[in-house]
Protein backbone atom coordinates (compact mmCIF):
# COMPACT_ATOMS: atom_id res chain seq x y z
CA UNK A 1 0.00 0.00 0.00
CA UNK A 2 1.36 3.40 -0.90
CA UNK A 3 2.39 5.47 2.10
CA UNK A 4 0.82 8.87 2.52
CA UNK A 5 3.16 11.83 2.32
CA UNK A 6 3.03 15.36 3.59
CA UNK A 7 2.32 17.80 0.82
CA UNK A 8 4.69 20.69 1.47
CA UNK A 9 7.49 21.53 -0.97
CA UNK A 10 10.25 22.53 1.40
CA UNK A 11 13.61 22.46 -0.37
CA UNK A 12 14.69 18.84 -0.69
CA UNK A 13 18.38 19.72 -0.68
CA UNK A 14 18.12 21.30 2.75
CA UNK A 15 15.66 18.80 4.14
CA UNK A 16 16.63 15.54 2.48
CA UNK A 17 16.35 13.62 5.73
CA UNK A 18 13.46 15.57 7.19
CA UNK A 19 9.92 14.30 7.53
CA UNK A 20 8.40 17.18 5.58
CA UNK A 21 10.67 17.22 2.54
CA UNK A 22 9.00 16.45 -0.76
CA UNK A 23 9.13 14.04 -2.42
CA UNK A 24 10.59 12.03 0.47
CA UNK A 25 8.32 9.57 2.27
CA UNK A 26 8.17 9.51 6.06
CA UNK A 27 8.44 5.93 7.26
CA UNK A 28 6.12 6.41 10.20
CA UNK A 29 3.44 8.58 8.62
CA UNK A 30 -0.15 7.36 8.86
CA UNK A 31 -1.80 6.19 5.70
CA UNK A 32 -4.44 8.60 4.47
CA UNK A 33 -6.78 5.78 3.52
CA UNK A 34 -6.53 2.26 2.10
CA UNK A 35 -5.28 2.28 -1.48
CA UNK A 36 -6.89 -0.05 -3.98
CA UNK A 37 -5.04 -3.25 -4.81
CA UNK A 38 -3.31 -3.80 -8.12
CA UNK A 39 -1.73 -1.29 -10.47
CA UNK A 40 -2.25 2.42 -9.76
CA UNK A 41 -1.63 5.01 -12.44
CA UNK A 42 0.49 8.01 -11.41
CA UNK A 43 -2.24 10.61 -11.23
CA UNK A 44 -1.59 14.33 -10.77
CA UNK A 45 -3.82 16.89 -9.11
CA UNK A 46 -5.80 17.46 -12.33
CA UNK A 47 -9.05 19.18 -11.33
CA UNK A 48 -9.27 22.68 -12.78
CA UNK A 49 -8.21 26.25 -12.20
CA UNK A 50 -10.29 27.88 -9.47
CA UNK A 51 -12.58 30.68 -10.59
CA UNK A 52 -12.83 32.14 -7.10
CA UNK A 53 -10.99 31.90 -3.79
CA UNK A 54 -10.89 35.25 -1.99
CA UNK A 55 -9.78 33.54 1.25
CA UNK A 56 -6.85 31.74 -0.40
CA UNK A 57 -3.35 32.42 0.92
CA UNK A 58 -0.03 31.25 -0.54
CA UNK A 59 2.40 30.49 2.30
CA UNK A 60 6.07 31.43 2.08
CA UNK A 61 9.00 30.61 4.33
CA UNK A 62 11.17 33.61 3.57
CA UNK A 63 11.08 33.90 -0.22
CA UNK A 64 10.26 30.22 -0.82
CA UNK A 65 6.67 29.30 -1.59
CA UNK A 66 5.98 26.06 0.26
CA UNK A 67 2.30 25.60 1.12
CA UNK A 68 -1.28 26.74 0.77
CA UNK A 69 -3.52 28.24 3.48
CA UNK A 70 -6.81 30.02 4.12
CA UNK A 71 -7.78 33.32 5.72
CA UNK A 72 -10.34 32.60 8.47
CA UNK A 73 -10.44 36.07 10.08
CA UNK A 74 -9.02 39.48 9.07
CA UNK A 75 -5.80 38.86 11.03
CA UNK A 76 -5.68 35.04 11.06
CA UNK A 77 -4.60 32.37 8.61
CA UNK A 78 -5.15 28.62 9.05
CA UNK A 79 -2.66 26.11 7.64
CA UNK A 80 -0.85 22.86 8.49
CA UNK A 81 1.63 22.52 11.35
CA UNK A 82 4.22 20.91 9.08
CA UNK A 83 4.11 23.99 6.83
CA UNK A 84 5.51 26.23 9.57
CA UNK A 85 7.80 23.69 11.24
CA UNK A 86 11.22 25.17 11.97
CA UNK A 87 10.46 28.55 10.41
CA UNK A 88 9.89 30.59 13.57
CA UNK A 89 8.28 33.88 12.59
CA UNK A 90 9.78 33.77 9.07
CA UNK A 91 6.36 33.11 7.58
CA UNK A 92 4.50 35.24 5.06
CA UNK A 93 1.52 35.02 2.73
CA UNK A 94 0.40 36.38 -0.61
CA UNK A 95 -3.31 37.09 -0.21
CA UNK A 96 -5.94 38.44 -2.54
CA UNK A 97 -5.12 36.86 -5.92
CA UNK A 98 -5.52 33.50 -7.63
CA UNK A 99 -2.01 33.92 -9.10
CA UNK A 100 0.32 32.83 -6.31
CA UNK A 101 2.96 35.49 -7.09
CA UNK A 102 0.40 38.29 -6.96
CA UNK A 103 -1.79 39.65 -4.23
CA UNK A 104 -0.67 41.59 -1.19
CA UNK A 105 2.13 40.33 1.06
CA UNK A 106 1.38 39.84 4.76
CA UNK A 107 3.87 38.59 7.32
CA UNK A 108 3.46 36.77 10.59
CA UNK A 109 3.32 39.03 13.61
CA UNK A 110 6.32 38.43 15.94
CA UNK A 111 5.35 35.49 18.14
CA UNK A 112 2.24 35.02 16.03
CA UNK A 113 2.66 31.40 14.91
CA UNK A 114 0.63 28.89 16.94
CA UNK A 115 0.62 25.12 16.44
CA UNK A 116 -1.72 22.50 17.82
CA UNK A 117 -0.21 20.03 20.29
CA UNK A 118 -1.31 16.88 18.49
CA UNK A 119 -2.97 17.72 15.16
CA UNK A 120 -1.44 18.97 11.90
CA UNK A 121 -2.83 22.49 12.35
CA UNK A 122 -1.27 25.93 12.68
CA UNK A 123 -2.69 29.42 13.09
CA UNK A 124 -0.73 32.49 12.03
CA UNK A 125 -1.52 35.97 13.35
CA UNK A 126 -0.87 38.49 10.56
CA UNK A 127 1.01 41.75 11.00
CA UNK A 128 -2.09 43.69 9.90
CA UNK A 129 -5.69 42.85 8.94
CA UNK A 130 -6.75 41.86 5.46
CA UNK A 131 -9.96 42.97 3.80
CA UNK A 132 -10.64 39.76 1.86
CA UNK A 133 -13.67 37.53 2.29
CA UNK A 134 -12.78 34.95 4.92
CA UNK A 135 -13.41 31.21 4.87
CA UNK A 136 -16.25 30.26 7.23
CA UNK A 137 -15.47 27.17 9.32
CA UNK A 138 -17.70 24.13 9.46
CA UNK A 139 -19.75 22.74 12.33
CA UNK A 140 -20.74 19.17 13.26
CA UNK A 141 -22.67 17.56 10.43
CA UNK A 142 -21.14 19.71 7.70
CA UNK A 143 -19.07 16.84 6.22
CA UNK A 144 -20.12 13.21 5.86
CA UNK A 145 -18.89 9.97 4.33
CA UNK A 146 -19.96 9.64 0.70
CA UNK A 147 -20.04 13.37 -0.03
CA UNK A 148 -18.06 14.98 -2.83
CA UNK A 149 -16.11 17.96 -1.50
CA UNK A 150 -13.65 20.45 -2.96
CA UNK A 151 -9.95 20.87 -2.20
CA UNK A 152 -7.86 23.91 -3.15
CA UNK A 153 -4.17 24.64 -3.50
CA UNK A 154 -1.17 25.74 -5.54
CA UNK A 155 0.40 22.30 -5.46
CA UNK A 156 2.27 20.14 -7.96
CA UNK A 157 0.65 19.29 -11.29
CA UNK A 158 3.02 16.46 -12.24
CA UNK A 159 4.54 13.28 -10.89
CA UNK A 160 7.35 12.78 -13.40
CA UNK A 161 9.57 15.67 -12.20
CA UNK A 162 10.52 17.14 -8.81
CA UNK A 163 7.40 18.81 -7.49
CA UNK A 164 9.12 22.18 -7.20
CA UNK A 165 9.40 22.21 -10.99
CA UNK A 166 5.68 21.93 -11.65
CA UNK A 167 3.89 23.97 -9.01
CA UNK A 168 0.73 25.55 -10.34
CA UNK A 169 1.03 29.35 -10.54
CA UNK A 170 -2.78 29.56 -10.34
CA UNK A 171 -5.00 28.30 -7.51
CA UNK A 172 -6.51 24.95 -8.46
CA UNK A 173 -9.54 23.04 -7.24
CA UNK A 174 -10.41 19.36 -7.41
CA UNK A 175 -13.32 17.17 -6.34
CA UNK A 176 -12.58 14.34 -3.89
CA UNK A 177 -14.96 11.83 -2.32
CA UNK A 178 -15.09 11.55 1.48
CA UNK A 179 -14.35 8.03 2.75
CA UNK A 180 -13.87 8.67 6.50
CA UNK A 181 -14.31 11.62 8.88
CA UNK A 182 -12.35 10.15 11.80
CA UNK A 183 -9.14 8.88 10.23
CA UNK A 184 -5.67 10.27 11.05
CA UNK A 185 -3.68 13.23 9.81
CA UNK A 186 0.11 13.37 9.64
CA UNK A 187 0.50 13.90 13.40
CA UNK A 188 -2.20 11.44 14.46
CA UNK A 189 -4.95 14.05 14.76
CA UNK A 190 -8.50 13.46 13.56
CA UNK A 191 -8.84 13.84 9.81
CA UNK A 192 -11.26 13.71 6.91
CA UNK A 193 -9.98 11.12 4.42
CA UNK A 194 -11.00 11.20 0.78
CA UNK A 195 -10.36 9.44 -2.50
CA UNK A 196 -9.63 10.88 -5.91
CA UNK A 197 -12.59 12.06 -7.98
CA UNK A 198 -11.43 14.42 -10.73
CA UNK A 199 -8.11 15.17 -9.01
CA UNK A 200 -5.96 14.63 -5.94
CA UNK A 201 -3.76 16.82 -3.76
CA UNK A 202 0.03 16.85 -4.13
CA UNK A 203 3.16 18.70 -2.95
CA UNK A 204 2.48 22.37 -2.23
CA UNK A 205 -1.20 21.81 -1.43
CA UNK A 206 -0.37 21.24 2.26
CA UNK A 207 -2.28 23.56 4.55
CA UNK A 208 -4.88 24.32 1.90
CA UNK A 209 -8.59 24.04 2.62
CA UNK A 210 -11.19 21.37 2.01
CA UNK A 211 -14.67 22.83 1.51
CA UNK A 212 -18.01 21.12 1.93
CA UNK A 213 -20.40 23.50 0.27
CA UNK A 214 -19.51 26.99 1.48
CA UNK A 215 -17.68 26.03 4.68
CA UNK A 216 -14.13 24.86 5.35
CA UNK A 217 -14.01 21.42 6.96
CA UNK A 218 -10.39 20.38 6.51
CA UNK A 219 -6.73 21.38 6.20
CA UNK A 220 -4.47 19.41 3.83
CA UNK A 221 -2.11 17.12 5.72
CA UNK A 222 -1.10 14.03 3.70
CA UNK A 223 -1.59 12.41 0.33
CA UNK A 224 -0.28 9.44 -1.60
CA UNK A 225 -0.44 11.76 -4.66
CA UNK A 226 -2.36 9.07 -6.50
CA UNK A 227 -5.67 8.03 -4.97
CA UNK A 228 -6.07 9.16 -1.34
CA UNK A 229 -5.62 12.22 0.84
CA UNK A 230 -6.14 13.18 4.50
CA UNK A 231 -7.25 16.63 5.70
CA UNK A 232 -7.16 17.52 9.39
CA UNK A 233 -10.80 17.72 10.48
CA UNK A 234 -11.34 21.41 11.29
CA UNK A 235 -14.65 20.72 12.99
CA UNK A 236 -12.94 18.59 15.64
CA UNK A 237 -10.60 21.45 16.55
CA UNK A 238 -12.96 24.43 16.62
CA UNK A 239 -12.42 24.89 20.37
CA UNK A 240 -8.67 25.31 19.84
CA UNK A 241 -9.20 27.70 16.92
CA UNK A 242 -11.64 29.71 19.00
CA UNK A 243 -9.22 29.84 21.93
CA UNK A 244 -6.30 31.05 19.80
CA UNK A 245 -7.94 33.17 17.11
CA UNK A 246 -11.39 33.89 18.48
CA UNK A 247 -13.07 32.41 15.40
Amino acid sequence: MALARTLSTLAAAALAAATFAAPAVAADEPSAAPAPSGEVNPYIIDGSEAESGPWAARLFQGDQDVCSASVIAPEWVLTAQHCVEGAGDNIGFNIGALEHAQGERFDAKPGGVYVHDTADLALVNLDRPTDVEVAPLGNPGDVNVGETVQVYGWGATCTDRPEGECQSPVLKVADVDVTDIACQDYRGGTAVCASRNDGITAGGDSGGPMFSGDVQVGVASTSDRQTTTAYTNVIQYRDWIQEVAGV
